[in-house]
């Protein structure tokens, strides 16, 4: 096991999986533009904690499921459904809607820490996502399920998280009142994203039969 090309992974492509205009990215940079890096930063700390245990329960399971390929099968079936349901909320209904932002003010950097810790709780979509991605990197035979690969791997998801996190900081001067930054759009690009990968489940699930 090469513990560089584990931290690597998780932090590539947990790094990827942010950079879509989402609820986490989006907050973050609202939050530094209005209050500054230091309140946006420790937002962004407080998303990560929780990363941090989405990863190690990720890796735990994708531990599990690695030894129970039959288990697999039916996770795959159930992940179909799931994503097409998703789809066709953000595609159909949530599309339709296009609400004017609300900002909470909130003024002590704890508050904004524990307000990341918040949003990044109610998302629990990268749970099952670090389960794939960590059993796709066992199949390739660089991660071991030991302590040494899982604290690897979920210390690489964290950190990806947070850069994707403080690039969205950064740069959302430059890319703000612009349609990417919309709703509707953030809603759309989820829409797709989450067809894209029902279709390649739906094949994988076909192919298998």
């Amino acid at each position: 096991m090469n513990i560089t090309v584990v931290f690597l992974s998780g932090f590539v492509a947990t790094f990827l999986a942010t950079l879509p205009p989402g609820l986490l990215n989006m907050t973050a940079a609202k939050i530094s533009l209005k209050d500054g890096h230091a309140r946006g930063i420790t937002f962004s700390l407080g998303a990560c904690f929780v990363i941090i245990f989405q990863a190690l329960i990720a890796t735990v399971f994708a531990r599990y499921l690695n030894k129970h390929p039959d288990v697999i099968d039916v996770l795959q079936r159930v992940a179909f459904v799931i994503f097409v349901l998703i789809c066709i909320y953000f595609l159909f209904i949530a599309k339709k809607t296009d609400k004017n932002d609300e900002s909470v003010d909130v003024k002590s950097k704890s508050s904004r820490f524990f307000q990341g810790v918040f949003l990044s709780s109610i998302n629990v979509f990268p749970i099952p996502f670090q389960a794939y991605i960590a059993i796709t990197i066992a199949s390739f035979g660089w991660l071991d399920f030991d302590n040494t690969g899982i604290t690897a791997y979920v210390a690489g998801a964290s950190s990806g998280a947070f850069v994707a996190l403080y690039i969205y900081m950064f740069f959302f001067e430059k890319i703000k009142g612009t349609k990417m930054t919309s709703q509707k759009s953030m809603n759309l690009l989820i829409g797709i994203i989450t067809a894209a990968i029902a279709i390649i489940t739906l094949i994988n699930i076909i192919k298998e039969l």
